[in-house]
């Protein structure tokens, strides 16, 4: 094997280990903002508490009258 294609045979694999890399961080990053629209979408990270309001506040309502 010569020198050369030695050389070129490096200098593709180190490519190749570059181009993986680019990959997986390309595909976490897409990973990571679907799992926060799904998230937005069900309404996780709401705080529906109700504790900060008045007695009576957040009870049954009855809309049959």
């Amino acid at each position: 094997m010569d020198m050369m294609s030695m050389v070129s045979g490096i200098l593709s694999a180190q490519m190749g280990a570059l181009q993986t890399q680019v990959d997986a961080t390309l595909l976490k990053s897409n990973l990571d903002a679907n799992k926060s629209a799904v998230l937005t979408l069900l309404g996780a990270g709401q705080q529906n508490s109700l504790a900060n309001v008045a007695s009576g506040i957040g009870g049954n309502l009855n809309i049959s009258a």
